[in-house]
């Protein structure tokens, strides 16, 4: 089986963020007793979160759920910019895909 993308990507859109494990952690909707080893464990791949919990901490970090499960390291930066875009740069997105 493919070795996951989740912990990867999320130890790197964390940091882009600023935020500590804990802080996410918390924002996500974790214990603030739990929250740092939970993220610690998803970012070294102890244990993979469900796909509830990516939603929620892709919330946290402005990114689509999607950039976590992509294989494809080009298309992963299109889904992380394009969430991270305004109305007008969506667009612009969407217009040089058609």
């Amino acid at each position: 089986m493919a070795e996951s993308t989740i912990p990867k990507r999320l130890k790197a859109a964390r940091e882009e963020s600023g935020l500590s494990q804990k802080i996410l952690g918390i924002r996500a909707g974790f214990d603030e007793f739990v929250a740092s080893a939970r993220m610690n464990q998803y970012e070294r791949g102890v244990h993979t979160p469900n796909f509830s919990t990516v939603e929620r901490i892709a919330a946290v970090l402005k990114v689509d759920a999607a950039y976590f499960y992509c294989r494809d390291e080009s298309l992963a930066r299109i889904i992380k910019t394009y969430s991270q875009s305004n109305r007008e740069k969506r667009k612009k997105i969407q217009d040089s895909a058609d």
